[in-house]
């Protein structure tokens, strides 16, 4: 032990140095490796996620961050020339706070994907976890962007000559924050709305949504902006802004279970109960319906026609279209079969002039 360290010793300066930097960088590295080795074994032990989300997500900013800290530790040490001195602080002052924002960065990320785990929407009554997903969603947003702000004001203080720079320019500071402020209204106006709709909530994830006569379900929420996929797959991007502005329709605020319709043009002569009778069949032995409530009703008449509603519940929009469909079918297919003087008839009302008293008797029902 004594030889290599009088061997260190006889070494010039320069090498010295890297022997340091190349032991304190070691050593913090294989500090590092021991202790997420046995971080992760002992989160791969347990029931929940959370442990392993952490681990997975603090692995790398935590490893440069030691890095960095080590040869900051370690330089006051090596007795660089000025010069060297000068650009080893310069660029430890960029690089620290870089690394710190970058592991609050994965620490906020960590507890985001903690709560999207948590909050399983996959369930029927997702409504109270849909309602977390969107606000830690939105709230993350946010706090990425206040935390990266924050790391680059750091690093750019840390820049003597940029700092000097700005306190000659804060005299002009009002007047270029009120012509940036003029120019990212747009920006800064969504973004406050997204602020907004964290806490007011008129919209969540997986809510379906009725905005621009487009239905569809909402599939991100951003910070400025809202992604609602479409029922065919389109992706429609909508300002945040416009939620809280303008009228839309939210098929899930309160729950996901929804009532569909649907409608029948049938003949006035039709016979509605034998209808309602088969449509009750038909909705009762689907296996889309939910059991909540059913009914089949005239709801409206024509000269020629009569409006029948068939109202059914189903646990969620997708569920309760599919039904709608598979109803509206099989009372058509009925009606086809057992019923076919229900369907629509032309009437048309025929005289007799040439009758004694000109007259001609009753009318008759002429089909067309």
């Amino acid at each position: 032990m004594t030889d290599i360290s009088n061997a260190v010793d006889d070494l010039p300066g320069w090498a010295q140095g890297l022997i340091a930097v190349a032991a304190a960088v070691a050593i913090v590295l294989i500090a590092h490796r021991i202790f997420f080795f046995i971080a992760k074994r002992a989160a791969a032990r347990t029931a929940t996620q959370t442990d392993d989300i952490f681990v997975q997500r603090l692995r790398r900013p935590t490893r440069w961050l030691l890095v960095a800290i080590a040869l900051t530790v370690v330089q006051p040490g090596l007795d660089l020339p000025n010069r060297w001195e000068n650009i080893w602080r310069l660029l430890a002052g960029l690089t620290v706070p870089a690394l710190f924002g970058w592991l609050i960065v994965a620490v906020l990320s960590a507890t985001n994907d903690t709560i999207q785990v948590r909050a399983d929407i996959s369930v029927a009554d997702n409504l109270r976890a849909r309602r977390r997903r969107t606000r830690a969603a939105i709230l993350h947003r946010i706090a990425l962007f206040v935390v990266m702000m924050l790391t680059f004001c750091l690093m750019l203080m840390s820049v003597p000559a940029i700092r000097t720079i700005g306190v000659t320019l804060a005299a002009s500071a009002g007047l270029a924050a009120l012509a940036v402020g003029a120019a990212a209204q747009p920006a800064l106006k969504n973004l406050i709305a997204g602020l907004q709709m964290a806490f007011t909530e008129p919209i969540r994830i997986d809510d379906v949504v009725i905005i621009d006569a487009e239905w569809g379900r909402i599939e991100e929420i951003r910070l400025t902006y809202v992604v609602v996929r479409i029922w065919d797959d389109r992706r429609l991007v909508v300002p945040v802004s416009k939620f809280l502005e303008e009228s839309f329709q939210n098929w899930t605020r309160e729950t996901s279970q929804l009532m569909g319709s649907v409608f029948w043009h049938l003949d006035p002569a039709a016979d509605i109960a034998r209808i309602r009778e088969k449509a009750g069949e038909l909705i009762q032995a689907n296996p889309r319906w939910d059991g909540r409530f059913w009914n089949v009703q005239v709801t409206d008449s024509k000269p020629e026609t009569i409006e029948v509603r068939g109202l059914m519940t189903a646990k969620d929009a997708g569920t309760a279209f599919d039904l709608r469909c598979d109803i509206r079918e099989g009372v058509f297919a009925f009606i086809r079969e057992e019923m076919p003087e229900a369907l629509p008839r032309r009437r048309q009302e025929i005289f007799n002039a040439s009758s004694p008293g000109g007259g001609g008797g009753p009318p008759k029902a002429v089909e067309g």
